[in-house]
């Protein structure tokens, strides 16, 4: 049993495996615009209201006029609240035990994992001719970020989770016809992850010496060792886009962006917890895990999805706009997730299965421009999670959730203009179910134990952008 207990032990369930900073349709990231953010994201590869377009269609850079720089402030502040439907277990049916080495029961609580977060982002639009134009965009399009205590119940599953993207992402447009716009951009990507989770030395002592295992040591806080892994890498990628102009008041927009896989590589640390008492236990022990735990290299791959946006606008009157989107993520691409070591752990690579699906975004919205100063703006949206119950972990214990924004713009002069928005994510509370079986896929949550529960989750964002003309 331990051999088949090492891998998810020292596994970290990699990379964005399992976490989310924003519950986004997995761990993507799609407040890249304030103004879009207003209007729930609708219409946002048909919009083209400013140069945040260059994300969400380069095609869109061509409704632009002269220069436009556009930078945003998104502040990220998310809440996930797990309580157990039923006392928790290791795979030797004994409990898993909470900092004063007792029992937890159904009903123990996780505290809250939401860790609030900022993703900036920076657009610069040159409308070059009638013909043409070039953007530039830095932005963040995947993250996530939760923490837990290291004694919480699901310790074993997941302690904190932080991953970072900085995506440059050069762009060009142009008029093919008097009502057709293409536009393509090239992406380079950077990666960095620190994930951390808690092994359960102590049910390797009671596999090891079965008298231990009616003994407070398995699954007991003061015989964890505390795992983290930091990991990074540079890869690329494209985008493409399509805005056709049916009249000066009508458009639809269509964009795709390429999926890009990252290859992994860092370092894996250990941190025994209480050196004195697993001594004290058995010396041998202590000797074992010193010489098990040592840092090492460590090395994997992660595949950042594919998506794909179909986008309208319509200009109603002079004041009011109305616009809708669809956008679908392919989440499929994300079906398993290995983690190889070097060093001591070499031989027991962490495997996790994911599994996840494809998901949809529907999002409607409407700009009215209260007068020549202030436009306000509104939107709601439904967003897919690509999740299964089977699936999810603490990481990313988000579900499906039903966006409702609001925002408004105002023109200080010409050339500077600012947007403010704010959106509550009605995120529905999701189901962990992970089972420290020896069947099937199951037999990667041997070592993590048995957690079965749900979390209580909740968004809100709020966003401030500034644009200037030149």
């Amino acid at each position: 049993m331990w051999k088949k207990c090492t891998a998810p032990l020292i596994g970290l369930g990699l990379l964005l495996a399992t976490a989310g900073s924003s519950f986004a349709a997995g761990f993507a990231l799609i407040e890249q615009s304030v103004s879009g953010l207003g209007n729930a994201f609708a219409g946002g590869a048909a919009s083209a209201e400013d140069a945040t377009t260059v994300f969400f269609n380069p095609a869109g850079m061509m409704l632009l006029e002269g220069q436009e720089v556009t930078s945003a402030l998104h502040v990220i502040m998310p809440s996930t609240k797990f309580t157990a439907e039923q006392a928790p277990t290791n795979a030797l049916t004994g409990p898993i035990r909470d900092s004063n080495s007792l029992p937890m029961t159904a009903g123990s609580s996780g505290g809250d994992g939401g860790v609030t977060g900022i993703a900036p982002n920076f657009y610069y639009v040159n409308r070059l001719s009638e013909k043409m134009a070039i953007g530039l965009g830095i932005n963040a399009p995947f993250g996530l970020a939760t923490k837990y205590d290291k004694t919480w119940i699901g310790r074993y599953h997941a302690v904190e989770s932080d991953v970072m993207t900085i995506n440059i992402n050069p762009s060009i447009a142009y008029r093919a016809t008097e009502k057709l716009s293409i536009g393509a951009g090239f992406n380079a990507q950077y990666i960095e992850a620190t994930l951390s989770s808690m092994i359960d030395f102590g049910l390797k002592a009671a596999i090891l010496n079965p008298a231990l295992a009616a003994t407070p040591v398995p699954s007991n806080p003061n015989a964890d060792v505390f795992s983290e892994l930091n990991a990074d890498d540079w890869s690329f990628g494209y985008n493409l886009g399509l805005l056709y102009e049916f009249t000066p008041e009508t458009r639809m927009g269509f964009a795709y962006r390429s999926k890009i896989k990252h290859k992994l590589e860092g370092d894996a640390k250990f941190n025994i917890q209480n050196p004195t008492w697993l001594s004290n236990v058995d010396p041998a022990l202590l000797a074992m895990a010193q010489a098990t735990f040592v840092k090492q290299g460590a090395y994997g791959s992660i595949e950042l999805p594919a998506s794909a946006s179909l986008s309208y606008f319509h200009q109603a009157t002079p004041e009011l706009a109305i616009m809708a989107d669809i956008t679908w993520t392919e989440w499929s691409s994300f079906d398993s997730l290995v983690m190889n070591f070097e060093g001591t752990l070499a031989d027991s690579p962490s495997i996790t299965t994911e599994n996840w699906d494809d998901t949809w975004r529907y999002s409607i919205g409407a700009t009215y421009q209260l007068n020549e100063k202030l436009v306000l703006r509104a939107g709601v949206a439904f967003d897919e999670t690509p999740i299964s119950d089977e699936h999810r972990t603490p990481r990313i214990p988000g579900e499906d959730r039903t966006w409702v924004s609001l925002g408004c713009g105002y023109q200080f002069t010409d050339k500077l203009s600012m947007d403010v928005a704010y959106a509550h994510l009605f995120v529905s509370d999701s189901k962990m179910e992970k089972y420290a079986t020896d069947e099937g896929a199951d037999d990667e949550d041997l070592a993590r134990g048995t957690v079965v529960g749900e979390f209580e989750n909740a968004v809100d964002i709020a966003s401030i952008q500034l644009s200037y003309k030149f």
